[in-house]
């Protein structure tokens, strides 16, 4: 059984047991959320799609670490104009375990 589900403004697909970096939720580190939002839930050759969501349908997860993703460095440069501009960036994101998944 899988599912689609939308959280900060992304979608993913989630099965029972995995592990995903979602964008930052403010919970503590080992404490269950649950995820209403799901769009689309499929088991086998089913799929139920929501318009747009489907109606009852949640899906489990544990906590399991926030932490902060790999610098991305920007680099802007104007060739022969004397302008370069450096900046960098690091992402908040927590990592969740999904458990499960109920329509």
């Amino acid at each position: 059984m899988y599912a689609v589900i939308k959280t900060g403004g992304k979608q993913y697909r989630v099965q029972a047991g995995e592990k995903i970096k979602i964008e930052q939720i403010p919970a503590d580190v080992g404490s269950q959320i649950v995820l209403d939002e799901v769009l689309m839930v499929g088991t086998g050759e089913t799929v139920t799609i929501g318009k747009p969501l489907v109606a009852g349908a949640q899906v489990s997860a544990t906590v399991v670490s926030q932490g902060r993703a790999d610098k991305v460095r920007i680099f802007k440069m104007r060739r022969r104009k004397h302008y370069q501009k450096r900046q960098g960036h690091r992402q908040n994101y927590t990592e969740i375990q999904i458990g499960a998944i109920t329509a």
